[in-house]
């Protein structure tokens, strides 16, 4: 069977009982990724940095395809947790870096008062496979050479 889209277990996480995401009904549109460990999300301070949660997780896709993360829905209200980057964009070319084999994390803010504990299991957001289109004039033909935040260098 020929691989279109999916999700693998990253490396290093191999031995680490990692559930792969998955849609919970028939018509979301989102699949539920979970926590690859126990993290505790800080409570937000000026000038604190976002907390990377891994996911022990990558995703293959085709090349005209890319892979959003969004939050849950019930993060912020119940937890206090919203994304750094309002929504995670993961390339296609992100699979398998040689910094970090594609390996997908959440870069999270608490605003609540509390630090908030996150567990290895906890569903901590989604993602969810789309098409995307080019521009008539687009000739980009550069190559990734690394992982997080490495599309520009």
């Amino acid at each position: 069977m020929e691989k279109l889209r999916g999700f693998e277990i990253a490396k290093g996480f191999e031995d680490k009982q990692i559930n792969l995401p998955e849609r919970k009904t028939k018509y979301s549109a989102g699949y539920d990724i979970e926590a690859a460990e126990d993290i505790i999300i800080p409570s937000f301070k000026k000038g604190i940095a976002p907390t990377f949660v891994k996911t022990g997780i990558k995703a293959y896709m085709q090349d005209d395809e890319v892979l959003l993360l969004y939050n849950r829905s019930s993060n912020p209200k119940k937890k206090g947790l919203i994304l750094a980057n309002s929504v995670g964009v993961i390339d296609k070319d992100y699979y398998g870096n040689q910094d970090n084999d594609g390996h997908i994390m959440f870069a999270f803010y608490n605003i609540k008062d509390e630090d908030i504990e996150i567990k290895k299991g906890d569903c901590i957001g989604q993602g969810i496979f789309q098409k995307y289109l080019l521009a008539d004039d687009d000739k980009s033909t550069g190559i990734r050479m690394g992982g997080f935040g490495s599309t520009s260098k």
